[in-house]
């Protein structure tokens, strides 16, 4: 139980870097690190399948596609 309310907390913080954070590159590194958690949280209650979507489209597709699309634009 307590592990649970940990790893939400850490997503929250990590959530709110996020949002927050000034610099696009501290942003997309919250992204990454909440999508990473998320994904963790999905393990530890036995979603096994949504753990490896989570992993797989977040923290694969959509922080690779964000930071491509930086890269890009910082041209």
């Amino acid at each position: 139980m307590i592990y649970e309310i940990i790893l939400i907390v850490l997503t929250l913080i990590a959530a709110i870097f996020a949002v927050e954070s000034k610099e696009i590159l501290r942003a997309i590194f919250g992204f990454l690190v909440m999508s990473l958690l998320v994904a963790f949280i999905f393990f530890v209650l036995a979603a096994y399948y949504a753990a490896v979507f989570q992993l797989l489209i977040y923290v694969g597709a959509i922080v690779v596609l964000l930071l491509i699309s930086f890269h890009v634009i910082e041209r």
